[in-house]
């Protein structure tokens, strides 16, 4: 199944259902002004308000453009009203184009689903590197300065989410849910359970893994 990421900073994106459509499946996330929390294994479209409670929408593109994560998205800005000054400036900052708002769930399909069928979608980065930390997520390789790390593919995606997120303590609910696990069938303790068996991978490689418990909050990857 081929997944097409959908993120929006429209709070009511959180209550938006997947959307099937022959063997894409459309996700939708909610985006807030820190970070994308999931991790984008796919194509990635991007709604971005005019206004948003702690930021323009400007100022948010500027940011998605110089994400490695979010760079080659295709993002969309959601005027307030048909302004042709507010055009130019939401594609001079870096949108790809623009909608009038409200926008809703059918809205936001229709516009991905008609530029889907006119050009390729445009895919997210390909590799993360964090000081001697190197991920290339096309061959799903891991490598510590010239040591090559074997992981499995969910070791793989546990440790690119922390990379995507350094420095920020990642609750163990965020983990859960950015791995595409339901949180009504884990707990806490499985993710400590994935991070224990994490660390003594890269120990068997003699790697100390900057992976940092912060007690009764979660996991900080310190960069």
């Amino acid at each position: 199944m081929n997944v097409v990421h959908i993120l929006s900073t429209d709070i009511s994106s959180k209550e938006f259902a997947p959307f099937l459509h022959g063997k894409v499946e459309f996700r939708f996330s909610h985006l807030s002004s820190q970070a994308p929390a999931t991790l984008l294994d796919g194509p990635v479209w991007i709604f971005v308000d005019w206004v948003l409670p702690d930021l323009s929408g400007m100022d948010m593109v500027r940011r998605l453009r110089n994400d490695p994560r979010t760079s080659s998205a295709h993002i969309t800005m959601v005027l307030e009203q048909c302004d042709e000054g507010d055009k130019r400036r939401a594609l001079r900052v870096g949108a790809d184009d623009y909608l009038i708002g409200p926008i809703d769930r059918t809205k936001i399909l229709d516009r991905v689903l008609a530029l889907m069928s006119e050009r390729d979608v445009p895919l997210t980065h390909h590799v993360i590197e964090r000081g001697p930390l190197m991920l290339d997520i096309d061959a799903w390789r891991a490598s510590w300065g010239r040591t090559n790390v074997e992981l499995t593919p969910h070791e793989f995606r546990l440790l690119r989410f922390f990379a995507e997120n350094p420095n920020r303590a990642l609750e163990r609910s965020e983990v859960i849910e950015a791995l595409g696990r339901d949180p009504s069938s884990f707990e806490g303790r499985n993710v400590d359970a994935w991070v224990r068996r994490l660390r003594a991978v890269f120990a068997k490689a003699g790697v100390d893994l900057p992976l940092r418990t912060v007690r009764s909050v979660g996991y900080v990857f310190d960069a």
